[in-house]
């Protein structure tokens, strides 16, 4: 049988998905990138609040659609959009140095934050001025790890369809509501009016996180806030968590990445609530 025709590099289908690298034209396009067959599939299986799949394009190497054959079948069933794309023409729509042979183009998932609150979350991850989009993939799959019911990237955060943002989340971006550019002083004041208590983690918190367990005030609803790893949370949004807390270091270590910190508090919190 004859390899399947690919798509020209030239086609504006390449050209609509190249350009969702650059972050003005995703928000325009209300359009992002998922790479490789662990987003992808998925990105396959998601369905957005209205039941329509979250991805509408997929671009496969004729080796990947032979590989994830399964895959593919499912993007066809889901309506998605297939084509079968030269490793030239991959490498040129990816964001990475070795693409995986599949990309696909998804909508964009987040939800109001209104909605988060109104879903009585027992269990959130805030990201305050989080500017490493890594860091804000990977934190956000600690929290699907976790059980969070959300994570909320606040206004002065990384975009989190970012392509390395999607990537560091490892498929997690699908599995949990995700609002995004939310003013920190709204994401406290919707959370707060949600019966939820907020916890700022910051190296300079008076209280450390083994206090709060020994005082049993973790198995209530909890929404942690994180802020930059570098230079951390800025004072005024730390003032404006019930408490700041800090994760105690008993060794000789000076501190935690972010993506480590984050991990600790929140498995601390759904430990506590289970």
């Amino acid at each position: 049988m004859a390899s399947p025709q690919p798509i020209s590099p030239r086609s504006p289908h390449v050209a609509a998905a190249r350009r969702l690298a650059r972050r003005g034209l995703r928000a325009k396009e209300r359009r992002f990138l998922a790479e490789g067959p662990q987003a992808v599939r998925e990105a396959v299986a998601h369905r957005g609040p209205e039941g329509g799949a979250s991805l509408v394009e997929l671009f496969a190497t004729v080796d990947a659609a032979e590989r994830y054959e399964e895959i593919l079948a499912a993007a066809h069933e889901a309506g998605a959009r297939v084509h079968f794309a030269a490793d030239g023409t991959m490498a040129d729509i990816a964001q990475t140095v070795t693409p995986q042979g599949l990309i696909g183009v998804c909508r964009f998932l987040d939800r109001p934050m209104s909605e988060i609150a109104g879903a009585r979350p027992t269990l959130v991850a805030v990201l305050a001025h989080v500017r490493d989009p890594g860091n804000a993939g990977t934190v956000l799959r600690c929290a699907d790890a976790a059980g969070a019911d959300a994570v909320v990237l606040t206004d002065a955060s990384v975009d989190v369809y970012n392509p390395k943002a999607v990537r560091a989340s490892a498929g997690s971006l699908f599995h949990l509501p995700v609002a995004v550019g939310v003013p920190a002083e709204q994401a406290v004041r919707e959370l707060n009016a949600a019966g939820v208590r907020v916890l700022a983690a910051d190296g300079g918190g008076e209280r450390d996180l083994d206090e709060e367990l020994d005082a049993g005030a973790m198995g209530r609803p909890t929404a942690w806030v994180f802020g930059n790893e570098a230079w951390g949370l800025p004072k005024e949004t730390a003032a404006l968590a019930d408490e700041v807390v800090r994760v105690p270091l008993h060794g000789r270590a000076e501190s935690l990445n972010l993506a480590t910190a984050a991990a600790v508090c929140l498995y601390a919190s759904a430990r506590a609530q289970r």
